[in-house]
């Protein structure tokens, strides 16, 4: 099932691939557990027209491990080296679900290296009872004991397990490294509400896409953050849960393609009218 993506290295050991060109360049960043062949609709369908990077995150696919505490902040400072070694001006950023809350902290600590974000299945401001929940996932993650298999019955429908996105995502869970699954999960449990209160500063046009039946990256947040972010805009796409970028690729990859076109003296006029 699994059909490896031929990578790069930056020098300090983050795997990458480069495809396409054009005048808008995205960078792409997947959600724990997930490597960059999560992205393979989007890259597949984007690269046509635009510059596209994707990257492993630290400790997935062929990344080193991060090499600092497992906290939010030190992943954004990864992220922001890795766009400093591949000598990128402004970008368009996307991340999905653990890379959403990676984008946001980009957004909120080196705007003027961003020129469009996009949320996919972003997290923002868990209820206390969601993040009792989360953490306790991470602590057993942390133990070494967790079970590979669970994700799949929060991020799919049961209707979806007899699909390809549900044997691929199956499949990089059971190949992702124990370390580098427990140092972004423990970052992804503590990290959502880091950057949260910053959307009222990220002036660029900014995406907040997500399923309507994501029960931890609800329609709620998306649409919270659309109202937060002074370019903000929601995205909910009916019928589909966490892993919505693999079990919509059509759709998430036309609103990814359309975003990539806004314009930010424009977006939020447009939107209103």
């Amino acid at each position: 099932m699994l059909q490896t993506l031929q990578r790069s290295k930056t020098r300090s050991g983050t795997a990458y691939v480069d495809h396409g060109n054009g005048d808008e360049t995205l960078v792409l960043i997947h959600g724990v557990g997930m490597r960059i062949e999560a992205w393979g609709p989007q890259i597949e369908r984007l690269l046509k027209d635009h510059r596209v990077i994707a990257v492993d995150l630290p400790g997935h696919g062929f990344s080193a491990l991060l090499d600092d505490r497992p906290e939010l902040p030190n992943f954004v400072a990864w992220f922001a080296k890795v766009v400093d070694e591949l000598g990128l001006g402004a970008v368009n950023v996307a991340g999905h679900s653990m890379g959403a809350l990676i984008a946001a902290g980009f957004a909120a600590t080196v705007p003027s290296k961003l020129r469009r974000i996009a949320l996919l299945n972003g997290v923002y401001k868990r209820t206390p009872m969601a993040r009792q929940a989360v953490e306790a996932r991470a602590d057993e993650i942390f133990s070494g004991a967790f079970d590979r298999e669970a994700p799949l019955d929060r991020w799919f429908a049961p209707d979806e397990k007899d699909g390809e996105a549900y044997a691929l995502v199956r499949e990089l869970l059971q190949k992702v490294d124990p370390g580098g699954y427990a140092a972004a999960y423990r970052a992804f449990a503590t990290g959502d509400a880091v950057y949260s209160d910053s959307w009222p500063q990220v002036t660029c046009p900014a995406l907040f896409l997500t399923g309507d039946g994501d029960k931890n990256s609800t329609a709620e947040m998306a649409e919270e953050m659309a109202r937060a972010a002074p370019q903000g805009r929601a995205f909910v796409i009916e019928g589909h849960r966490h892993m919505v970028n693999l079990t919509a690729p059509e759709e998430v990859s036309k609103a990814l393609a359309d975003w990539l076109t806004w314009q930010p003296e424009r977006v939020r006029e447009e939107w209103e009218e």
